[in-house]
């Protein structure tokens, strides 16, 4: 049967002296013996023809205290004897005894409760069980089926929920020191403290970890506890002495995370799908993580086109591989057709054939990054070059973020076609990616580097192949800082101090959604609001949230 103990809660009254007397049954009957279930036996059973008629309330009540009184006198094959199973029981009568390390049993208030719901034809009786264990007493209700055969023998229906109510076939009784769970750590904010089952955002999250990740620290109690077929704590029944859980220490700053729940609320959404993450642009370290809608963690695995924050990017293509600078042309106009599909700036976006690509940038003018990303990123068909930028220098793969999350991998196909390889410089057409991915390209400008984002202290973390220059760093930190300061992002962001940003408004069938990333003196954050009418007048709010409390 199963291991360790299989918690007893079956039966009826029988022995277990208590003070003030509680209507205890038959003590000396369970010790010295009594042959009234025996004639039950003798009568031969037959689970083969059982009766559809019950046994009457006497003549189970009578079976019950019968089998009852064998049990807590330790006589289990008697026991065993007046079930339909006899074998089967008198292993797990066997094991409960072991399991809890019982020193003594008794059944009080065995009561007839008519027809059994559970095992149809049997009648129900119940009772309370007290079991005496190292630790402690602990009692419980019970209920056992007892069924009538065709020859009219009776038998108590056998099933491990006998022992205790509930109790898998795979599963058992132990007491003692607690066994370790599945659900015993706590996954705490980096702070070692704050439970993150806390935040509404970060339960899923915390579920998965906890499932997956190594604990440390804490000591077991004692009581009694169901276990699994491999030992694991299944349920805690019952504790003696409390125990301090272990925890699993992560990455999220409590604080941080706080303000990122309160910013997928604010009121400026109207109630949209939002994702952010917060990243420490240092190191990588993922700081909060928060989201809303019923359409799972957009947050890390909302992939989205990410709209003009893909310039960012694209800016980096053409400083690395055409060598253009913030200086370098790059006309604004109103529309402009590349490989027969014609493209629009968003509106409010002024023509100016003079622009820079450093204004281009701040205002996001689309007609500027696809004349020159089509120019001198695609030849001869090969549109493969802001996909070579986005892995080897901002770490675009496949992420292990670290206690079995889950996380959805961007993607910049190498293969664009057609109108894609035009779109993909704006971030559409078949370019994807999660808020977690914009906050990583935001912190790898600041930092000069690419910092793999994990969610645990000293997971893994994959590198570039080739790190971000000097020079092409220094750039996009200039254009980000300009656009937040008086371009696209100012209404949200213009006045903080050390802040860069991009914005970006993408299209995704009848609506649009909004994306803003950005970075300040300690961390760097993304969002993306679903329906967002532009990505400073929704995901604009969520970032300024964020930046500002961290």
């Amino acid at each position: 049967m199963n291991r360790a103990v299989k918690i007893g809660i079956a039966g009826t009254c029988t022995a277990l002296l208590v003070a003030g007397g509680l209507g205890t049954y038959n003590l000396l009957h369970g010790l010295t013996g009594g042959t009234a279930g025996d004639r039950s036996e003798e009568a031969g059973f037959d689970p083969s023809t059982v009766s559809t008629t019950p046994p009457s309330d006497t003549e189970a009540v009578k079976l019950a205290r019968t089998f009852l009184d064998h049990w807590s006198g330790r006589r289990f094959d008697g026991a065993a004897r007046i079930t339909d199973a006899p074998d089967t029981a008198a292993q797990a009568l066997r094991q409960y005894k072991d399991g809890l390390h019982l020193q003594k049993l008794a059944f009080t208030q065995v009561r007839p409760a008519g027809p059994s719901a559970a095992t149809p034809g049997a009648a129900k009786v119940t009772f309370t069980v007290t079991a005496r264990v190292p630790g402690g007493s602990w009692s419980y209700p019970s209920a056992v089926a007892v069924r009538k055969s065709g020859n009219g023998a009776t038998a108590v229906h056998w099933n491990n929920s006998v022992l205790y109510p509930g109790l898998g076939d795979d599963q058992s009784l132990t007491a003692g020191t607690l066994p370790a769970g599945a659900s015993d750590a706590t996954v705490v904010a980096g702070d070692g403290k704050t439970d993150l089952t806390t935040f509404a955002s970060l339960r899923d999250i915390a579920a998965t970890i906890r499932q997956n990740a190594k604990a440390t620290g804490g000591r077991p109690g004692t009581g009694i506890a169901v276990v699994g077929a491999d030992g694991t704590g299944v349920k805690t029944l019952k504790t003696f002495t409390k125990g301090r859980a272990p925890v699993i220490r992560t990455t999220i700053d409590a604080r941080l995370q706080s303000a990122a729940e309160a910013a997928v609320q604010d009121p400026h959404l109207g109630g949209r799908p939002a994702g952010t993450v917060a990243l420490d642009w240092s190191n990588g370290h993922i700081l909060a993580v928060a989201h809303t809608g019923d359409d799972g963690d957009i947050a890390i695995n909302g992939i989205k086109s990410p709209g003009s924050t893909m310039k960012i990017v694209t800016a980096a293509a053409l400083f690395d591989k055409a060598g253009l600078t913030p200086a370098s042309p790059a006309p604004c106009t109103d529309s402009l057709m590349a490989n027969s599909q014609l493209f629009h700036n968003d509106p409010g976006v002024k023509p100016n054939e003079g622009s820079s690509l450093a204004q281009a940038f701040a205002v996001s003018c689309n007609t500027s990054f696809i004349k020159d990303g089509f120019h001198y990123l695609v030849h001869d068909g090969d549109a493969s070059a802001l996909h070579d930028e986005a892995v080897n220098v901002f770490g675009m793969g496949s992420w292990s973020i670290g206690g079995g999350v889950a996380t959805t991998d961007p993607s910049v196909p190498p293969d664009a076609q057609g109108g894609d390889q035009a779109a993909q410089f704006i971030g559409q057409g078949r370019v994807s990616a999660t808020p977690l991915f914009m906050a990583s390209v935001a912190a790898t400008v600041r930092n000069a580097g690419f910092r793999q984002p994990v969610i645990l202290p000293g997971q893994h973390q994959e590198s570039a192949p080739r790190p971000i220059s000097p020079r092409t760093a220094g750039y996009l930190r200039s254009m980000m800082r300009a656009t937040a300061a008086s371009g696209t992002a100012a209404p949200r962001l213009g006045g903080l101090p050390g802040v860069g940003a991009k914005t970006g408004t993408a299209e995704e069938g009848d609506h649009t959604n909004g994306w803003l990333t950005a970075y300040g003196s300690r961390i760097a954050a993304a969002a993306l609001v679903e329906g967002g009418s532009s990505g400073v007048d929704s995901a604009g709010y969520v970032v300024r949230h964020l930046l500002t409390a961290g």
